[in-house]
């Protein structure tokens, strides 16, 4: 790394696109720091011409004019190294972090009213009479299967495709059977 030298303040050119992000309780900050221990890292600036320009270290400069300075401690760095560091929310890894942070809320949320609407659905279910037995239909089929000890056979039963509408109820309610949930 190069050497640090005195600049004189005077001289260094600030592009507008870094007085952009200018903050002024930082420079305050880094102002009170000067005065207690000093400048501790000098700021970079390249060779344009007959002029200094700053690459890094805007609000140190900021702060050392705010103290009345007229020089500041830098570092001349070539120009072909002076390439500004993007800022941290135009990294690519930055991007994709708050892409999968908002996947994850998105599910997060998805997951919250699935479990609102299944308690919902409890208590809209816990009013009614529960049921016994399945419904009509395909429940002598289900009825035999479980005397018979048959639920697994039952189950392979209860996953066809074609059934209609009652053998699909009384499938569910077996289901629920023999999970114990309707005893």
């Amino acid at each position: 790394m190069p050497k640090p030298e005195s600049f004189p303040i005077e001289k260094i050119f600030v592009p507008t696109k870094m007085k952009k992000a200018l903050k002024p309780e930082i420079v305050g900050e880094i102002a009170e720091s000067m005065l207690e221990i000093g400048q501790q890292e000098p700021i970079s600036v390249r060779l344009d011409g007959d002029r200094l320009v700053l690459v890094e270290g805007l609000h140190r400069l900021e702060a050392c004019k705010a103290l009345g300075e007229t020089a500041i401690l830098g570092v001349l760095v070539p120009a072909e190294l002076a390439q500004p560091k993007p800022l941290l929310s135009e990294r690519p890894e930055v991007e994709a972090e708050r892409i999968k942070m908002a996947r994850l809320k998105q599910l997060r949320l998805e997951k919250e009213a699935a479990e609102a609407s299944t308690a919902a659905l409890k208590g809209a279910g816990a009013t009614q009479a529960p049921r016994t037995r399945p419904t009509k239909g395909a429940s002598a089929t289900i009825r035999r299967h479980h005397r018979a000890g048959l639920r697994n056979r039952h189950r392979r039963h209860c996953r066809t495709g074609s059934r209609s509408k009652r053998a699909a109820a009384a499938a569910i309610d077996c289901r629920l059977q023999s999970f114990g949930a309707n005893p």
